[in-house]
């Protein structure tokens, strides 16, 4: 199964109109998400801080700020292929 790992931080509107996507994309595709807080962790917030939301497709990176729906199911079916 796949893997997503989404880093944001609350507040964040991009943030949200990522997990959005995620969401709609998740009733078709199943894959693992993981959500990571950047604000509770230093090094997290160094990292990803001024390009949140990022999202990582089986410890990838693949998108960061935004993303369509069509774009993410582009790229997990593409995942599917190489697994």
């Amino acid at each position: 199964m796949l893997t997503l790992t989404l880093y944001s931080r609350p507040g964040c509107c991009l943030c949200e109109d990522m997990k959005t996507v995620l969401t709609q994309v998740r009733r078709d595709i199943p894959f693992n998400l993981e959500e990571i807080n950047i604000s509770t962790d230093p090094e997290l917030e160094t990292r990803f801080g001024q390009e949140i939301p990022v999202l990582f497709v089986n410890g990838r990176k693949a998108f960061k700020y935004r993303l369509t729906v069509g774009e993410l199911r582009r790229r997990l079916a593409r995942e599917n292929v190489s697994s």
